[in-house]
């Protein structure tokens, strides 16, 4: 009886149990949801959103630093003895709906979201209970954010939901007392941190937890094995939660889920552990700045790029946007995302569920990348310039006598191609016009039985 008993409580999970250590935890396989989906899109919104000036760092490059940019800015422009705790109550997000970014997000091709549900700064975009008077319910917006937000996207798209949380806060008496313990106290993680991430993931349930913010603590002041054991094997997301890898000082690019080893981390080569690429469209900040000019974010072109280098080399890419503090999503990243999503319309099945091929590049021509759908025998040539000749040389494809087909998507009908034996092919484009070409930014060829 007491067998069957043990067997009735056990947590039905999909597998056996994981131990507290990153020997198991490192067992576990990565949900196979992550890999198939390929393209995210990371929020950085917070309270650093209200100067909207340099970087999301602004508080620490300000009072702790002291950088001078920082330091003349807020000379300039707020009265003498104002304080960071002061931008809160002006985090106003009197224009955030939900329902619009959830539509505009949906517009991007993007087929899951992490949104920052707390920052360095330690303030929570939900009422936390451990985050009194520092969080979007008490203060500034007067809502939960990350419930809106929650909600909104599982009703109105086919994303996946997820959240960032910090685990250190810069200024946190409790943190800042560890710390100059040598870690040796256990104050920080105990009565903030770690209740903090199980109320998100109990409340939310979010099948992304992206953490960050080691504080250059180890990962057994933060008890990380001892909370992910939980998360695999008791959590409400236990069967497909996917966590990254920055857990502690040391396990970046080590212990976890999927590796992100740095911000904007593209090896630009297959790399045997599943990795993402976490990048930002403004080239010099994860939060919305007020004083950006156009030419600090990133082109459709070099984003497409980022992408089609990402997902060839084994990787997803994780597209960072930062609103501003009123809650709008600016219209220059907007721009961005729409035309991702046109590009992603068309090639999309170059993209979406596909593997890294035996090349990641072409050989013999630049700005050519492989993906690969094995169970349809079919390579996808992801090509990011428009040959003037009118067509285009690949190394690596070797094509079979009577079999092999060239398509251009979006474009009907097949291409002509001369084999080249174990060099390679020569692919005939169609004659088009720029204005006739299916899209601007890239183009893809589907070959069908190749080798």
């Amino acid at each position: 009886m007491l067998p069957l008993l043990l067997l009735l409580l056990a947590p039905q999970g999909c597998g056996a149990r994981y131990e507290p250590t990153w020997e198991s935890l490192d067992s576990r396989p990565l949900p196979p949801w992550f890999d198939e989906l390929k393209f995210g899109i990371f929020i950085h919104w917070g309270v650093f959103s209200v100067p909207a000036f340099g970087s999301e760092w602004f508080w620490w490059y300000w009072q702790k630093e002291k950088r001078e940019p920082y330091v003349k800015f807020m000379e300039t422009h707020y009265p003498p003895g104002f304080r960071y705790e002061d931008f809160g109550p002006l985090f106003t997000a009197e224009f955030f709906d939900a329902n619009q970014w959830a539509d505009i997000l949906q517009a991007s091709g993007a087929k899951y979201v992490v949104l920052t549900s707390k920052h360095h700064e330690g303030f929570t975009l939900w009422g936390s209970k451990y985050s009194w008077n520092w969080n979007a319910v008490n203060l500034g917006p007067k809502q939960d954010i990350v419930a809106a937000l929650a909600t909104a996207i599982r009703k109105r798209t086919d994303l996946r939901f997820g959240l960032y949380h910090s685990l250190f806060e810069w200024f946190n008496p409790l943190f800042l007392y560890d710390a100059s313990n040598v870690f040796n106290t256990r104050q920080f993680p105990t009565a903030k941190s770690l209740p903090e991430l199980y109320e998100i993931v109990t409340k939310y349930q979010p099948e992304i937890l992206w953490s960050d913010g080691d504080g250059n603590a180890p990962d057994t002041y933060w008890n990380s094995t001892g909370f992910l054991a939980w998360l695999y094997n008791d959590s409400p997301v236990r069967d497909t939660v996917v966590t990254n890898d920055r857990w502690g000082a040391g396990s970046i690019c080590k212990h976890g889920g999927y590796y992100t080893c740095s911000d904007r981390y593209n090896p630009g080569h297959l790399l045997p552990h599943k990795w993402e690429n976490c990048m930002t469209i403004d080239k010099q900040s994860w939060g919305y700045r007020s004083n950006t000019k156009l030419s600090d974010y990133l082109t459709i072109e070099e984003l497409v790029k980022q992408l089609v280098e990402t997902v060839s080399c084994g990787g997803n890419l994780l597209m960072n946007i930062g609103p501003t503090h009123d809650g709008r999503i600016a219209i220059v990243f907007e721009e961005r995302l729409r035309q991702m999503g046109f590009w992603l319309k068309i090639n999309g099945e170059a993209i979406y569920g596909t593997k890294p091929w035996r090349t990641q590049n072409d050989t013999i021509t630049s700005g050519v990348w492989y993906t690969f759908k094995p169970k349809d025998d079919v390579v996808y040539a992801v090509f990011l310039n428009w040959p003037v000749s009118g067509t285009l040389e690949l190394g690596d494809p070797k094509t079979i006598v009577g079999e092999t087909e060239v398509e251009l998507i979006g474009h009907k009908g097949q291409l002509k191609w001369v084999s080249l034996g174990e060099k390679g092919m020569i692919v005939t484009l169609p004659q088009l016009t720029p204005n006739q070409l299916p899209c601007q930014w890239g183009w893809t060829l589907k070959l069908t039985n190749v080798n």
